[in-house]
């Protein structure tokens, strides 16, 4: 392989992209006119069952669950390969074009709410703390594992699994540094989970619900196939939180709403209510 040297000015070559290509570029803004769906109830999503989608899909099974009737919503699904998140509509509620994005439709006018962890946040304080505790300290603690998702992710997706899984052609140094910060990073769930049951303690939180589809996923050598590549077997306390994650009905189901890939019967492209779940199950 030739030596790449980059030139002294970077400018964009719309082709190199590999199975990203069509969507990616280096500015910001829409490219289309197209308004987004709106539904009966306050809260509209729209999303895609990625991991970042399925945080807040699943933070809404679990107000639900927990008998919280106003968080209701309506799922739109927000197809980013075929360029949705780019309208019009997706843009004016999330200026970086990147799903999940929320509206509350509630407040007058609706308030826009964008980034999974500031979607989590919002929905935890708008139904009284749920699921992000009141006392000062375990709030932090909850608080510093959300930070630590949202800042690890791009690591494990835009680097491990872009390099492992979706770039046109391998490239070892990349692979084996990223895989690297991933197992350092399974490593130190692995070492918190050892003595906590959850995330931040003995309490269910959202921290919780940001980690696992990204992590939870891995450990389970679903996420780009990488599993056995990367040894998750080995991180024991990992998969033991996984798999009493994967256990709760509201978890189950928020990982079916938006979800375009898999058997037909474990997708529900678009939720508007309970009745839609009816008939499916997750393969």
């Amino acid at each position: 392989m030739t030596e790449y040297v980059p030139p002294k000015v970077w400018t964009w070559n719309k082709d190199n992209g590999g199975r990203f290509a069509n969507i990616n570029r280096p500015i910001a803004g829409p490219t289309q006119e197209k308004e987004l769906p709106v539904g009966k109830h306050p809260l509209q999503l729209y999303s895609l069952g990625t991991p970042n989608g399925v945080k807040v899909t699943v933070m809404l099974e679990e107000l639900l669950a927990a008998g919280h009737a106003g968080a209701e919503y309506d799922a739109w699904l927000i197809n980013i390969g075929q360029g949705d998140q780019f309208g019009s509509g997706f843009v004016s509620i999330n200026p970086n074009s990147k799903i999940p994005a929320l509206s509350d439709h509630s407040t007058n006018p609706p308030t826009r709410v964008f980034e999974s962890g500031a979607i989590l946040i919002y929905l935890a304080e708008k139904f009284g703390s749920a699921f992000l505790p009141k006392d000062g300290a375990k709030r932090a603690e909850c608080l510093s594992w959300l930070m630590w998702q949202m800042g690890s992710a791009p690591y494990l997706g835009g680097g491990f699994g872009h390099f492992y899984a979706y770039a046109p052609f391998k490239i070892e140094y990349a692979i084996d540094r990223f895989a690297m910060e991933v197992k350092r990073q399974l490593d130190v769930l692995d070492r918190q989970l050892a003595n906590n049951k959850y995330m931040a303690g003995d309490e269910y939180t959202i921290a919780d619900i940001a980690i696992w589809p990204w992590y939870g996923a891995m450990a389970k050598g679903l996420l780009y196939n990488g599993g056995e590549f990367l040894s998750v077997q080995d991180y024991k306390n990992v998969i033991r939180w996984t798999d009493m994650i994967a256990e709760r009905p509201a978890v189950k189901r928020g990982r079916m709403v938006n979800r375009a890939f898999g058997e037909p019967a474990s997708q529900v492209l678009e939720r508007h209510s309970a009745a839609d779940f009816d008939g499916k199950k997750l393969d």
